[in-house]
């Protein structure tokens, strides 16, 4: 559509009031009922300007936007009050259309009085669209508006251009975080510490937080877990000419829902870290390009550890600093190889990655590839093509920092969190008052078998244990933690854990046999040498299970928890073969062990290991 039309178009618009408002459901997470809902205004369905970006983008070309945006709110007020809607609306406008005629308090109140809508029912949501300058008036008017009663809201935080000063400047009643930040929430340790740290302001400032973009169940038992008070997004309703007036089912049974969430783990993401992250936007070069021209962005650059040689943006080569400055530093190399091509010196296999590269992955491939290339650095590609250099320093930081972060926060053999992260989540579940129950998990004989096979098999037999356990687990509900050695503690919010249980031991019972030699498979268990020299048949190693149910109000704190699953876990394995104990007493004294008669009739059917 050319320009003359496009005009015609719009004059048409606003002449015939031909913007439709679509209404999207905003929930009050708390009560699991509507709050509100947002005005989405459209276009006519049969032009090019039914999109709100492409008719705002049209009027501020001809100079209509202000009685485009009057005619919007105008449009999605009437259509609110005519379809009965319950709760507040909340209606987009831009920063600059608060100081036209149209939004003064006065004006603005006594059209939604004549409307038949309350301004307190009335909120305002600033896009970021533009930049503020005039902070001191946008907050003076702001005021004027909340005088009548009208809010404010921020929308879309974290995506425009001064976010947090307008939220100091402005202290708006509502802000929405952009759906960016909601969007995985569940998985990403970051995502979630900036939602957290936004919750907190929001706390401190009086302000309430409208998480966006929420689609998945996941996404909003996080939120709802954070103390978000409102929520927004496809899962709790769609746009609609007629919207709902309640949440959808699937997004009311999870309001309604006591359980906490899982926080996603920071070190299980540490260990997903990328070579996006080693990435030097450093210079490359032709490979036509002259040695001498080469040795100048050297010199010119003295961080510069290497250049990289492509051809048609593809990597060819990589040139090292070192190497080179030697070169030129005998007599008459300039003179011999200054103007000669830069492949002479190129390192014609350089180590080369994509910038999605593990860090653990990248590691293995310069250890194998040799000293040289850790001291030469790699070639960072995107899609193929040159992207960047890498540093072997970096790569070693890198590392080191991610060993830091595991050994403390977890496990450095099996990446499951580990004690901190444990006592955390414990106390979380006691806070929330939340029913949950806590299962020990430990190895019986497994001292004589690291005896015997060695630490090595030692390993991998706690790693198949605790595969094994997260796969039998709900990611979402489920906290799997690793206390250290072969101890290992689950936190079950599932509903069916005690047969999750179950199936942990049959499948370890079964897997574990590729860890045993066929004979002693055969013969149900081996020797070995005791401290006296004597030789002693052992047990195999066998799955013992002590599970403790906590109801509100039985433990105060983490260590009482832990050490009643301990309990637990020592009866289970006073039973040969693999175990289940289940602490049935409604109260247990943490200094008392359960008895004989506490045992519950959960254990695994024992199963011979000649059976297998």
């Amino acid at each position: 559509m050319n320009m003359p039309d496009m005009q015609g178009v719009l004059c048409d618009v606003l002449e015939q009031r031909k913007v439709t408002t679509l209404y999207q459901p905003i929930v009050d997470l708390r009560a699991g009922t509507m709050y509100g809902y947002e005005a989405l205004s459209r276009g006519p369905s049969d032009s090019s300007l039914h999109s709100p970006l492409a008719m705002l983008r049209a009027a501020d070309h001809f100079g209509l936007q202000a009685r485009i945006e009057q005619l919007c709110v105008e449009t999605a007020v009437r259509g609110f009050v005519a379809r009965r809607l319950a709760g507040k609306l909340f209606v987009n406008i831009r920063p600059a259309r608060l100081f036209d005629p149209f939004f003064k308090p006065e004006k603005l109140a006594g059209f939604l009085n004549s409307a038949g809508l309350s301004p307190r029912r009335l909120v305002l949501e600033i896009t970021e669209s533009d930049p503020v300058v005039e902070y001191t008036a946008m907050a003076d008017l702001v005021g004027s508006l909340r005088d009548v009663g009208i809010e404010m809201a921020m929308d879309d935080l974290g995506e425009g251009f001064s976010s947090l000063r307008l939220w100091s400047e402005l202290k708006p009643s509502y802000v929405k975080i952009d759906k960016h930040f909601i969007s995985g929430l569940n998985q990403d340790p970051v995502k979630l510490q900036f939602v957290r740290s936004l919750q907190q302001i929001a706390e401190k400032s009086q302000s309430h937080i409208v998480a966006e973009g929420i689609e998945m169940v996941s996404e909003l038992a996080m939120v709802k877990d954070l103390g978000i008070a409102f929520g927004q997004g496809y899962l709790l309703g769609r746009p609609a000419l007629m919207p709902p007036a309640v949440p959808s089912a699937e997004a009311a049974q999870c309001l309604a829902r006591s359980a906490i969430s899982v926080f996603p783990r920071a070190g299980a993401v540490r260990t997903q870290r990328t070579a996006h992250r080693l990435l030097i936007e450093a210079p490359s070069v032709d490979i036509s390009t002259a040695s001498e021209q080469v040795l100048e962005i050297l010199q010119e650059n003295e961080g510069l550890h290497a250049v990289a040689v492509v051809k048609d943006g593809i990597p060819a080569g990589m040139i090292s600093r070192p190497l080179l400055l030697d070169q030129f530093t005998r007599h008459f190399s300039r003179e011999l190889y200054g103007r000669k091509s830069c492949s002479l010196f190129m390192d014609k296999t350089p180590l080369v990655v994509d910038i999605g590269t593990l860090v653990s992955e990248l590691a293995e491939l310069v250890v194998r590839k040799g000293k040289q290339d850790f001291s030469d650095g790699f070639i960072i590609t995107e899609n193929g093509r040159y992207r960047g250099l890498g540093s072997g320093y970096d790569l070693m930081r890198e590392i080191t920092e991610m060993q830091v972060v595991a050994a403390r926060y977890a496990s450095p053999l099996t990446l499951l969190p580990g004690n901190v992260p444990i006592h955390e989540h414990t106390d979380r579940l006691l806070a929330a008052g939340v029913d949950f129950v806590a299962a020990y998990f430990d190895l019986d004989h497994f001292k004589p078998y690291n005896d015997v096979y060695g630490y090595r098999k030692g390993d991998e037999m706690i790693q198949l244990l605790a595969r094994i356990i997260t796969e039998h687990c709900d990611a979402n509900l489920d906290f799997v933690g690793h206390i250290g050695g072969d101890d290992f503690i689950v936190l079950f919010q599932s509903q069916d854990w005690e047969w999750r249980c179950r199936q942990i031991m049959r499948q370890f019972d079964s897997s574990r046999l590729a860890l045993f030699l066929p004979e002693h498979v055969a013969q149900g268990g081996y020797e070995s040498e005791d401290r006296r020299g004597r030789m002693v048949f052992h047990a195999p190693v066998m799955l013992s299970i002590g599970a403790v149910p906590v109801r509100q109000g039985y433990f105060q704190q983490h260590l009482e928890v832990e050490r009643a699953a301990s309990q637990a876990k020592k009866m289970a394995k006073k039973s040969e073969g693999n175990s289940l104990f289940i602490e049935r007493r409604c109260h247990l004294d943490n200094t008392e062990e359960p008895g004989e008669e506490d045992w519950a009739p959960a254990r695994l059917a024992e199963v011979s290991f000649r059976d297998f």
